[in-house]
């Protein structure tokens, strides 16, 4: 029988990966232009989201907690990376304003490209080692031994983004596609961009 608190823990951790973010903004972006892009960036998001629950299992996060300078590197190094994202699609729509709609939107060119882009995305927020350093001990039953059960909350973590960001791609590029193919694709990636940029001048402006 699966203790109560792994089931809760189900629950909180889905609702954590699917709300909207800059993990989202990123897999959506390139699935506008192409399926494999957007689904390829949600695996990097994925592989991110193991990388965060790995180094808390490990007590990474304590680190960062304890060395305020460090945690704003990264905060800092999060929200220009995001800048840099959202400022080159702006930047490639621009560009390719004469070009047929669907060789306008600048999505990553290659799978390992789009893979890279949705771990960076993710790796950066610093938010996340602390969140799951604070949440994961909330949810170890009495009597369990930590480690392993960290191991199964952060496993549960990273199968929900497995699972959520690569069906984000497929929605959103068939969902491009029924709606006007094209035609939505530059509006839909201007605002993705704008999103971006957006969410990186907050990271940046409330560090």
């Amino acid at each position: 029988m699966i203790p109560g608190e792994i089931l809760a823990f189900t629950g909180v951790a889905a609702g954590l990966i699917m709300a909207p973010g800059v993990d989202f903004a990123a897999v959506a972006g390139n699935a506008i232009t192409d399926r494999w892009a957007g689904v390829f960036t949600g695996l990097g998001v994925a592989a991110g989201c193991l990388t965060h629950t790995t180094a808390a299992v490990a007590g990474v996060a304590t680190i960062l907690a304890a060395r305020p300078s460090l945690l704003t590197v990264l905060q800092v190094a999060g929200g220009v990376y995001l800048l840099y994202v959202g400022v080159r699609a702006l930047v490639g729509l621009l560009r390719s304003r004469d070009q047929p709609a669907r060789q306008a939107v600048p999505a990553a060119r290659t799978p390992a490209a789009a893979f890279r882009q949705g771990f960076l995305v993710n790796v950066s927020n610093p938010k996340a080692p602390l969140l799951f350093l604070t949440l994961l001990p909330q949810f170890i039953p009495a009597g369990s031994e930590p480690v392993t059960t960290s191991l199964v909350l952060s496993l549960i973590v990273v199968i929900w983004a497995l699972l959520w960001f690569p069906t984000v791609a497929l929605v959103v590029h068939a969902a491009g596609a029924v709606l006007g193919g094209g035609r939505l694709r530059r509006p839909l990636t201007f605002a993705m961009s704008v999103l971006m940029v957006g969410l990186g001048l907050r990271m940046l402006l409330l560090r």
